[in-house]
């Protein structure tokens, strides 16, 4: 899944309206942040095999540590208790981060074929939505446009930056996603685990400075 993860980071914000959308993001892409990482310094694997399911080429061999059940609750944890002790935060801001990393694997259960695992070494589970490319896309489109009709309707703009930089960010995402859907492999596990960091850095940026230019519809 990926617009899909995205949705939950926007519809977020009407529960979290002090929460920057660029974390918000940071946590519902956290597996995704640290598995290229992994992949670079040989700790995790997939293999470019064209047609393993109708949506992706990859074959994801191995990848407990950032996407196994287990791992993620504690990635979670740990990523809403770092946020807490650095902006001083109280309220239920630990348990909400921990659920939008968590939701992470609970969507790509939905999507993977049975490669998703509960913790490292254990069973992998799947229900494989990606053998079907009308249904993922029906479902990840759907969760995407609610998303961002939940984040419009909580938060408005600053000034015009607020207004444009948010209009070209909910664009360019399902643009990003068609193109992923309808481009070629990736053609070497270097290239994609390369693009994928630099891809997640500019994107996350670029949510944070689009979310800073707005405040919440409540202020």
């Amino acid at each position: 899944m990926f617009i899909g993860h995205f949705a939950l980071g926007f519809a977020a914000k009407r529960v979290a309206p002090g929460v920057s959308l660029g974390v918000l993001f940071t946590a519902v892409a956290w597996a995704d942040v640290v598995w290229p990482v992994l992949l670079a310094v040989g700790i995790e694997q997939v293999i470019i095999e064209p047609g393993n399911t109708a949506v992706t080429p990859l074959n994801f061999v191995s990848y407990p540590y950032s996407h196994s059940l287990l791992a993620l609750v504690l990635w979670g944890v740990l990523l809403g208790s770092l946020y807490r002790a650095a902006t001083a935060r109280r309220g239920n801001t630990v348990a909400l981060l921990t659920l939008l990393v968590v939701s992470h694997w609970a969507l790509d259960f939905l999507t993977h074929r049975p490669d998703m695992p509960l913790y490292p070494g254990g069973p992998k589970l799947g229900l494989g939505l990606w053998n079907s490319v009308p249904g993922t896309v029906l479902v990840e489109v759907a969760m995407y446009v609610l998303g961002v009709w939940v984040y419009l309707r909580s938060t408005r703009p600053l000034d015009r930056i607020g207004y444009w930089s948010l209009v070209s960010l909910a664009l360019f995402l399902p643009i990003a996603y068609v193109a992923n859907l309808v481009g070629g492999p990736p053609p070497s596990v270097q290239v994609l685990w390369i693009s994928a960091i630099v891809a997640t850095a500019v994107l996350l940026i670029w949510t944070w400075w689009a979310d800073s230019h707005r405040e919440p519809r409540t202020a």
